[in-house]
């Protein structure tokens, strides 16, 4: 297998690189702002050669063009999660990609981010910042496409959806495609044992605990059955549509750094209740008149740490670092679900190997899904 080489930017808590490292790429250095994601990273993998630095502030010390440069710049500032900011400065954090790209000339650049860079436009050129990228890559030398992909089609057990972007030094091969998706995939393999307690396992980032306190949702202490299945419940955003006790048979909706999942256990029940908006408290809108889901069962918990990791497709032994809940929280939400990056690394490595031997491009990958 040729070694092609890797070059991050944004590394993050690493979803992206592992995903890449998983298909035989081998990681140059790279950089995140981040002091825990970077502490967790270096822990799981100190060859990465990961430095703390602010983006704007690195220049690589490589002898050799990587083959690959990564970039999964911050979204914050486009999310539909955040404020939506045009002027947000994180969102002109891709020009620095362009920077480093005219650099040290990598033969390919992924970079991801959300798909409302669909429609988010820049303050000085009026463009979509989709557009305005492209543009932008295009001018250093490089043939762009992109697209928006939802994640449960790519072995991810979530309906995240992602904006990818790849960029190739002149050109890409004959019949080239981007990742095609196979079918949908749901959170019963990734939980649901865990859910039951029956995995035993020493598990980093995993100590579930049935102490869930609300004061919206209720554990009742009933007496039930212990073998009555453990069933995933949503606890936050209580206003929004869909039920929020979820089955096992299908994907889970994005899994981000704000909302709250846990599980619920004996005499589950659901139910919309309209909130006395002049005496209960955490009242953003008191003249908003819908009506709020509120959960109650015998017990409840939230996901551990580990469970959320398994729905971005880390494996068990990546172990996450933080002074606080909060810190690693933000490490799961913002990354790269490994599964989906895994699957983009196959395209970039069938483009790279169509393009050293001539040959026309070839998703094997996409054609062993179709068989299935």
């Amino acid at each position: 297998m040729t070694p092609y080489t890797v070059l991050s930017l944004f590394t993050g808590a690493g979803g992206l690189d592992l995903g890449f490292e998983q298909t035989g790429f081998h990681h140059l250095e790279g950089v995140e702002l981040n002091p825990w994601a970077v502490r967790s990273v270096q822990l799981n993998r100190p060859a990465w050669g990961i430095q703390e630095a602010d983006v704007r502030e690195y220049a690589p010390s490589l002898a050799d063009a990587p083959d690959v440069l990564l970039a999964g710049f911050p979204c914050q500032g486009f999310s539909l999660g955040g404020h939506r900011d045009e002027n947000d400065e994180r969102n002109t954090l891709y020009r620095e990609v362009i920077r480093l790209a005219r650099q040290v000339r990598p033969r390919v650049i992924v970079i991801e981010n959300v798909l409302n860079l669909r429609t988010m436009t820049t303050p000085d050129t009026g463009r979509p910042f989709a557009a305005q990228i492209a543009a932008e890559l295009e001018d250093a030398g490089y043939s762009v496409c992109f697209d928006v992909f939802r994640v449960s089609g790519f072995g991810v057990p979530q309906t995240r959806r992602r904006f990818i972007f790849l960029a190739f030094l002149g050109g890409w091969p004959a019949g080239f495609q981007m990742p095609q998706p196979g079918r949908e995939t749901n959170i019963r393999l990734s939980l649901y044992e865990l859910a039951q307690g029956h995995e035993t396992a020493d598990l980093p980032n995993h100590a579930p605990a049935w102490n869930f306190q609300s004061a919206v949702h209720q554990a009742t202490k009933e007496a039930f059955d212990p073998a009555e299945e453990v069933v995933p419940v949503r606890f936050s955003r209580t206003a929004s549509d869909g039920h929020p006790v979820r089955s096992f048979d299908e994907p889970f909706p994005a899994v981000d750094t704000a909302t709250v999942w846990g599980w619920a256990q004996g005499n589950v029940k659901a139910a919309r209740f309209a909130k006395d908006r002049a005496t209960e408290k955490f009242i953003r809108n008191p003249d908003a008149n819908v009506t709020l889901w509120r959960v109650s069962a015998s017990r409840l918990r939230t996901f551990t740490h580990r469970e959320y990791a398994r729905l971005q497709t880390f494996p068990d032994d990546w172990v996450f670092l933080g002074q606080n809940r909060r810190d690693i929280q933000m490490q799961i939400g913002n990354a790269v679900p490994v599964e989906f990056a895994r699957r983009v690394a196959v395209t970039v490595r069938q483009a790279l190997e169509a393009l050293d031997s001539g040959r026309p491009f070839v998703d094997s990958e996409a054609q062993m899904v179709s068989l299935f």
